[in-house]
């Protein structure tokens, strides 16, 4: 595990989108994993820069998101493809044929949850994987339990969560209380997984999870176990960090 840590937010956001660019350049049809959330929008805004300025194209590539909340409408200002669209993929020349984001609205959630993991299965392994941390340590919306689910799934959300997300809503009762999300065993598949923390509110989640033991009430922890992690933190996410 490959640990980074920045006294900017510019030199943080730069060195995530440069580890996209360079697989890109070396591979145009990578597969990349991408998530929401505050910790990779700085990356994503980087990468919209390069893309303008010719560095990097994504025409080739394809693109796999972690998760979506359940029954919010898919133009939703708060979905999580709104998100992707709103910050990444309007604005470069990926094709949006080859984006893909959990249905959270399919009649059969089960049914969905197989076929995005046989989507991956068909098209993977997922080459490099973008995560961010919940303050609970969850990576994805897969939340601590006794034990994880290894292929996407429906999750209820923990409260915590749901409050660390209301500020994204106009109230707590808007935010959703399940989400479709990809399971542990579908993340650790990915060849590269590059952990994005900013924040000091994420302390605590991130020393558990780089420096505890590996255990499933910090489903972060299990990035121990992976052979290829570059983890980025701000000042503020490694104010715990022992080393």
């Amino acid at each position: 595990m490959n640990i980074l840590k920045f006294k900017t937010q510019e030199d943080f956001a730069e060195t995530g989108a440069n580890l996209i660019v360079s697989l890109l350049q070396s591979n145009p049809r990578a597969v990349l994993g991408l998530a929401t959330g505050s910790s990779p929008v700085t990356v994503y805004a980087r990468l919209v820069e390069m893309h303008r300025k010719g560095l990097v194209s994504f025409a080739k590539a394809s693109s796999y998101n972690l998760d979506e909340y359940v029954g919010l409408p898919v133009d939703h200002p708060q979905s999580y493809r709104s998100f992707m669209n709103e910050h990444l993929f309007n604005h470069v020349d990926i094709d949006p044929a080859r984006t893909h984001v959990p249905n959270g609205n399919a009649p059969d959630l089960a049914a969905e949850c197989l076929a995005y993991d046989r989507m991956l299965e068909d098209n993977g392994p997922v080459d490099l994987q973008i995560l961010g941390i919940g303050s609970n340590g969850h990576i994805g919306f897969n939340e601590p339990d006794a034990s994880l689910s290894s292929g996407t799934h429906v999750v209820d959300l923990l409260e915590e969560t749901r409050e660390a997300n209301a500020r994204f809503f106009d109230k707590l009762e808007d935010v959703p209380r399940q989400a479709v999300t990809m399971g542990i065993g579908g993340i650790l598949k990915a060849r590269q997984i590059v952990l994005l923390v900013r924040g000091e509110e994420k302390a605590e989640a991130v020393r558990n999870a780089l420096e505890g033991p590996i255990t499933t009430q910090c489903p972060a922890s299990l990035l121990q176990s992976h052979p290829n992690v570059v983890v980025l933190l701000d000042e503020g996410a490694a104010k715990w960090l022992k080393s």
